[in-house]
């Protein structure tokens, strides 16, 4: 059973990352399932450290983009949501290719949720593992 409340689509996420760090770092989303959105981001000039590796910071700006849009698109209309805390356990090194993540809910609340966002690389393998606590702002009266 799907989990998205708000109507969503890759050109409606496509369209929400226009002229944000989201472009800039060349963030896309490729695939929506009942209960998880997949991006990916490409692992080039734009977004690697000076050893030439995935920088870090990028791969928590990869986990927080479909995180963060879940949390949206799954909430009642009228509700936003901000982040409260993410984090990130870098486990593998990326040097070329795309390093793609899955976000999933690990709790749906009224006030808040959580997603565990795992990214890997191109061979399947883990890169770093994710979560994100989004708060849900309720419709102003």
């Amino acid at each position: 059973m799907s989990i998205w409340l708000k109507p969503i689509s890759l050109d409606l996420l496509a369209q929400s990352g226009v002229d944000t760090a989201v472009a800039h770092l060349g963030i896309e989303f490729t695939e929506i399932g009942d209960d998880y959105l997949r991006g990916r981001v490409p692992v080039d000039s734009r977004t690697v450290q000076p050893y030439r590796l995935l920088h870090g910071g990028v791969s928590v700006v990869l986990a927080e983009t479909p995180g963060s849009s879940g949390a949206y698109f799954s909430s009642p209309e009228g509700h936003r949501c901000v982040g409260l805390d993410i984090n990130a356990n870098h486990l593998r090194g990326a040097t070329s290719g795309w390093v793609t993540g899955t976000a999933r809910p690990v709790h749906r609340g009224k006030t808040t949720q959580v997603w565990q966002i795992d990214l890997t690389n191109e061979a399947g393998e883990l890169t770093c593992v994710s979560r994100l606590t989004m708060a849900m702002l309720l419709p102003r009266k």
